[in-house]
């Protein structure tokens, strides 16, 4: 099977841990046990996240020169070179010998007139104290959002994918049998200009809807969106909270989630599955394995009746 594979910036980097090296080089060490583990049964491809990161090169940018932020799109371009790097280090040290990666820096090309542009709701960077919010949006006039679990985040736009430059490249590592490391962060968002040109912008992409849109053009048979959390969850944070376990795009139109977590993650999910992917799977990433499998995470399929016995058992390529 072809899978494409979103990892979670904060799967990479945990809620509440030290914004360090150290703490990512561990977390990475750890998802590469679990992507190895796919990939020899399966060809994948790797997407992943990086808000924890951008914001965290962001505020130390701002640190040094306040009056001169550094753009968006270049910190995003850092942070895919920087988790990718780590990535592929940590993969190819736990894969076989004679096994393949690649890091693609992929930019990604999103609407100037996107509405997102108004309307930020994409967090990056580390969660905030109300007092020490109250300070960063003081100096530098960054929306902040609410998390879940207390604190607040700066949000940034995040505009839709249209496209993906350099797919054919992609491809063609692909076919080769290269796993490829890519679309990290979501993309380095660009826009055509005037002249026909692209230019960088001030946002990040969500990455699982580039994962989405990355998986689609690559026919993949499965998009598997890999975070910090077990399951889509049905009345999140009530008493009544109950994880969903297998599920169609129409079921989890008529329900409401978060447009800074899990929303993204369903839209994405349910659009790689109306277009034609078999499966689209939510979950931790040490499950990753038994989410494709139907043991575990939120499996969303457009027809789970008919398709749910294709992936009760481990299959090979």
């Amino acid at each position: 099977m072809r899978i494409v594979v979103a990892l979670g910036g904060n799967a990479l980097l945990k809620r509440g841990e030290p914004m360090t090296y150290d703490a990512q080089r561990t977390n990475v060490r750890i998802a590469a046990v679990a992507l190895a583990d796919l990939a020899r049964a399966h060809q994948i491809i790797v997407a992943h996240g990086n808000g924890p990161q951008v914001g965290l090169l962001a505020l130390q940018a701002a640190s040094y020169a306040p009056q001169t932020l550094w753009p968006l799109d270049v910190l995003g371009a850092e942070t895919e070179g920087m988790i990718g790097y780590l990535i592929e280090q940590e993969l190819m040290n736990a894969l076989p010998a004679g096994v393949e990666c690649a890091t693609l820096l992929t930019r990604v090309e999103v609407n100037r007139q996107d509405p997102a542009f108004d309307q930020p709701t994409k967090p990056i960077g580390p969660v905030y104290t109300a007092e020490e919010a109250k300070l960063v949006r003081a100096e530098h006039t960054w929306s902040m959002v609410s998390e879940p679990k207390g604190g607040l985040r700066r949000v940034v736009p995040s505009p839709l994918p249209q496209r993906i430059l350099g797919l054919a490249a992609i491809k063609l590592l692909v076919e080769a049998g290269v796993c490829v490391i890519c679309a990290g962060g979501g993309g380095i968002p660009v826009v055509r200009n005037d002249m026909g040109g692209m230019e960088g912008v001030e946002a990040v992409i969500d990455k699982d809807r580039t994962a989405a849109l990355l998986a689609q053009d690559l026919k993949a048979d499965a998009l598997l969106m890999l975070t910090d959390v077990a399951a889509v969850m049905r009345d999140f944070g009530t008493p009544t909270e109950a994880a969903i376990r297998n599920t169609t795009p129409d079921t989890l139109d008529m329900m409401t989630f978060a447009a800074g977590s899990m929303g993204p993650k369903i839209a994405a999910a349910n659009a790689f599955v109306r277009a034609g992917g078999a499966l689209a799977g939510i979950g931790t990433l040490q499950d990753a394995r038994a989410i494709l499998e139907g043991r575990a995470g939120t499996q969303i399929r457009l027809d789970v009746a008919e398709t749910r016995a294709k992936y009760a058992q481990p299959q090979q390529d």
